[in-house]
């Protein structure tokens, strides 16, 4: 009889950790639930017959105890510029790969330049940040639209999101965001982030059909521009957001997104169009798919699945698109993400 690997997700009772916890469900995990709410936990766990283990980031036992015997955890609790690090250290000292969902750009650039107690040629678990609609799904993306090219001069990821509904996870891990940067903007040129306090441009971006052309924010960035450029050599990485999505998150009255069905999904339509350019060269990969939040349920369990199946090219810490085979893994996202090559 085969026992069910075991896979902690923290802030399992989060908008986001309630599909990831779904989703490992049925692909065959057994979830052990964890998060600094007991009383979140215990409803959640409620009939299930699913482990809860309360654990707070500054009480290093309590985590300790939430992962024993787990494969591997998850970390689905924003703001990760507080959460990342210790529960990353608690994976390291459980000997088993981290993987988060953030998507705070400065956040993420702090765990891929974290490093493991292990060196990596001791076979490190892996620790994969972003493994999330934001800053893995693009970065797979633009590695798979790169194909054999060793290098891009520019990457373009265009969000045509219908709207966008933000969780209190969202915003609370926004303001940590802006704290941080002091209320600038920051962008990825000439090889390195910059930060700045220019207007952002509104512009006009070609949309596949049939979205087609659609008013977006130039330079609106998000956590692709630190995942890409991680592993990939393009000195050009920027992101764009539809106006009205940017409008919503901007905005806020702007309600919190609401079940269309009984998966919990919503009604939220997603077009997202990636571009390497090189020279007069260009390559594009297309993702279409419903609810930001939802999708990044089975991204996150997915990258679990390949590494704990040994399905990964590095050890240590990297993004998405350096552990993985881009193509394939988003080939397997289907029926989630539908994925359209454009070489």
């Amino acid at each position: 009889m085969t026992t069910a690997p075991r896979v902690a997700v923290y802030g399992a009772y989060g908008h986001t950790g309630r599909f990831v916890v779904t989703e490992l469900q049925e692909r065959g995990f057994t979830p052990v639930l964890s998060g600094r709410d007991a009383g979140k936990l215990k409803a959640l766990s409620y009939g299930t017959g699913l482990d809860a283990h309360p654990a707070s980031v500054d009480d290093p036992p309590s985590l300790d105890r939430a992962l024993a015997g787990a494969a591997a955890v998850i970390n689905c609790a924003g703001p990760f510029a507080t959460t990342a690090v210790p529960v990353i250290e608690a994976a390291q000292r459980a000997g088993i790969p981290y993987v988060d969902v953030a998507a705070e750009i400065e956040a993420v650039a702090d765990t891929l330049a974290y490093v493991p107690d292990r060196p990596r040629d001791a076979g490190a678990a892996l620790i994969v940040p972003a493994m999330a609609f934001y800053g893995g799904l693009g970065d797979l993306l633009i590695t798979t639209a790169m194909g054999d090219w060793t290098a891009a001069d520019e990457a373009h990821i265009a969000y045509g999101l219908s709207g966008w509904h933000p969780t209190a996870g969202t915003r609370a891990a926004g303001a940590v965001s802006r704290e941080r940067r002091n209320g600038r903007s920051v962008r990825y040129r000439n090889g390195r982030l910059e930060y700045h306090g220019e207007d952002l441009p509104t512009l006009e971006w070609p949309f596949p059909a049939p979205m087609g052309p659609r008013a977006v924010i130039g330079e609106f960035s998000m956590a692709d521009v630190v995942t890409v450029p991680s592993h990939l050599s393009i000195p050009d990485v920027r992101t764009y957001m539809a106006v009205e999505a940017a409008q919503d998150i901007a905005a806020p009255d702007t309600p919190a997104p609401a079940a269309a069905d009984e998966s919990g999904r919503s009604g939220q339509t997603f077009l997202v169009d990636a571009v390497v350019r090189s020279g007069t060269s260009e390559r594009r990969a297309v993702a279409r798919g419903r609810d930001i939040y939802a999708v990044t349920a089975p991204l996150a369990v997915e990258a679990v699945d390949r590494i704990l199946t040994g399905r990964t090219r590095t050890t240590g810490v990297a993004s998405a698109g350096e552990v993985f085979d881009a193509p394939g893994f988003l080939r397997a996202l289907s029926p989630h993400i539908t994925l359209e090559l454009c070489p």
